[in-house]
């Protein structure tokens, strides 16, 4: 490759969901891309979390769904889970998805490059940073952050990938175990738990916040807290983890007052750190925080003309939110002035059974906000036809800005991951509740229940009692 060669208008380190994106748009946009990757284009999320892990829980679903046939009048019968199986049809989506993208990067004509990359001090004053690859500098106008995040620990608890795991190692188990114990409340442990629970796993969820899913709405906690408890996922909140031993070949936990719990394994799951160590960020001049690496409101770093996107970037850790920052600062980057993304209009969602969707502000944060001008309504999908058939319980609450629009949207049931779209265009388009109320939600919907739960917010309760 000649020097000329290697100069681009955009070089991308880490090709995840931020990276790929921004490369893809970039690209779109007519501008010269390099994508630097030191494992496979799709990151994280493709290969070792959203979608692995969501094809557990399908598995998991389509298991309960066995199990529980006579419900519905259907004589089956649950002979037990082939976990080989469900690694083969994981993987086969994996595979499918890891096609389709190295064919759509490839038809863009971005150059990828396979490596360790490390930021290398710019050539001169006010130059970008270079990216180096096996003694190979790929330098361009504009240089995009993109590195992802891994799995952390707490000080001093080793993981040792066979009885002490994350959840990357958790993906590729090849027995189930027995009995396992969760180490983190939030949505990786609440997923695995219910995929676990499925598969018939005795599970113990071990949090040391007050409650599951400690970032969502009280309500939304209240609900998965209530079904996890009918599923027979046990759950000790408000309790911090002490300290694991290996015991008659599993584990033993001790947590806040020295109770102990004994399983097979215990799965970590206390959330995702920044990857940016070794990459020679801070010797660039990127100043970090934490390991993570502050941007202003349209994602630029303290370096001129060197943006940060994904889970390196203080906020939500959701591919998603990556995937449309890379679309931001590629337009940045094109002179297209690109509306700032505003982080609370992002959906949220836990993909356990039942699933918790949310978009806005909680109750609480926007009692912070607004003080006492703020209300709410509960709409029980006990109410909602399709529910009904589909055996689910949960609920919509919306929380609004007296007089004003609906600020946070909040749903727990079965397949609600599906609802918050629509919740994503209200909160974003600051709609009333009599702007929604007028809608017509097609009959019998899950989708109803957010027409009920706007009525009665816009005064014509019709099937909410109170």
């Amino acid at each position: 490759m000649s020097a000329s060669d290697q100069t681009f208008d955009v070089v991308v380190l880490g090709g995840g969901s931020g990276g790929y994106a921004t490369a893809l748009r970039a690209a779109q946009l007519d501008l010269t891309v390099a994508l630097i990757e030191r494992d496979k284009v799709g990151g994280t999320c493709l290969h070792r979390g959203c979608i692995p892990t969501k094809a557990l829980l399908h598995a998991g679903e389509v298991a309960d769904a066995a199990r529980e046939a006579d419900q519905f009048g259907i004589q089956a019968s649950f002979n037990g889970v082939d976990l080989k199986g469900v690694n083969a049809y994981k993987d086969g989506v994996v595979a499918q998805m890891y096609k389709g993208l190295q064919g759509l990067i490839k038809s863009r004509g971005i150059t990828t490059v396979s490596g360790h990359g490390k930021l290398v001090a710019p050539a001169g004053s006010g130059s970008t940073p270079a990216v180096e690859v096996d003694g190979t500098r790929y330098t361009g106008r504009h240089l995009v952050l993109a590195t992802g995040s891994y799995a952390r620990s707490l000080p001093g608890l080793e993981i040792d990938g066979e009885r002490v795991i994350t959840s990357e190692h958790a993906l590729d188990l090849e027995t189930l175990p027995t009995s396992a114990v969760v180490l983190g409340g939030g949505i990786i442990g609440c997923e695995f738990a219910s995929a676990w629970r499925s598969f018939g796993v005795e599970v113990t969820i071990v949090e040391a916040l007050p409650r599951l899913l400690a970032t969502e709405d009280e309500e939304s906690s209240k609900r998965l807290e209530r079904a996890f408890r009918k599923r027979g996922i046990a759950f000790k909140t408000g309790k911090a983890f002490e300290s694991v031993s290996r015991s008659n070949g599993g584990v033993r936990v001790t947590i806040a007052g020295g109770e102990t719990i004994e399983a097979d394994l215990l799965l970590v799951a206390v959330g995702r750190g920044p990857v940016t160590d070794g990459l020679g960020y801070e010797e660039a001049g990127i100043t970090l925080d934490r390991g993570f690496v502050p941007t202003d409101e349209r994602l630029r770093t303290n370096v001129p003309n060197v943006f940060a996107v994904g889970d390196i970037v203080p906020g939500v850790q959701l591919a998603h939110r990556g995937f449309q920052q890379g679309i931001f600062v590629a337009e940045e980057i094109a002179g297209r002035n690109p509306p700032v993304i505003d982080e609370a209009g992002i959906p949220r969602v836990t993909y356990s059974d039942p699933e918790v969707a949310s978009v806005g502000l909680t109750e609480a944060k926007a009692r912070e906000q607004y003080g006492d001008k703020v209300e709410t309504v509960v709409y029980d999908l006990a109410g909602n036809g399709k529910s009904k058939i589909l055996k689910t319980s949960g609920c919509v609450k919306l929380v609004r800005v007296t007089d004003g629009p609906v600020v946070g949207v909040h749903i727990v049931g079965s397949r609600v991951s599906e609802l918050v779209g629509e919740a994503q265009l209200i909160y974003n388009w600051e709609a009333f509740p009599s702007d929604v109320a007028q809608l017509v939600h097609m009959h019998p919907t899950q989708d109803e229940a957010l027409g009920e739960a706007h009525l009665a917010l816009a005064g014509k309760p019709l099937h909410v009692h109170g």
